[in-house]
């Protein structure tokens, strides 16, 4: 098997999003995360690419398009920093939508960052040197 890295580059296209869930996957495995914790962070990650991958280089005018996760643990918290030199971003100051009463009645867009800001005790939104920058942070206890 080969070394198991804590970066992770990756092309911004269809194939992103499942190549990061994989890598995911595994440094889950390796450490030995706890299931919630798991599950909110591969959430996180998942809505968090996908969002990028669809909608950061949109105009296609991004050259060469790139994202990266970097990976890292501190104390009782997992954190991924993910990296994009899309167009600017922050989803620290988007406005969720009212819930609705019935599902029929639920608005399209927002909840995706809903699940995240339920299952993440932290995240950061920085845009410094053409990048912007997301950190995810989810506590292990």
């Amino acid at each position: 098997m080969p070394a198991l890295h804590d970066t992770l580059h990756v092309v911004p296209d269809d194939t992103a999003v499942a190549q990061a869930l994989h890598w995911l996957e595994s440094l889950a495995q390796r450490e030995d995360w706890p299931p919630r914790a798991g599950f909110g962070l591969t959430l996180s990650v998942d809505e968090a690419l996908t969002n990028i991958v669809s909608y950061a280089f949109a105009d296609g005018r991004r050259s060469p398009p790139a994202l990266s996760l970097a990976y890292r643990r501190r104390g009782a918290d997992l954190i991924v920093d993910i990296r994009d030199n899309g167009h600017p971003y922050d989803p620290t100051l988007t406005q969720l939508p009212e819930l609705a009463g019935a599902l029929d009645e639920s608005e399209e867009g927002g909840h995706g960052l809903r699940l995240m800001r339920h299952y993440l005790k932290d995240i950061r939104y920085q845009r410094m040197r053409g990048e912007n920058r997301l950190t995810l942070v989810v506590a292990t206890e």
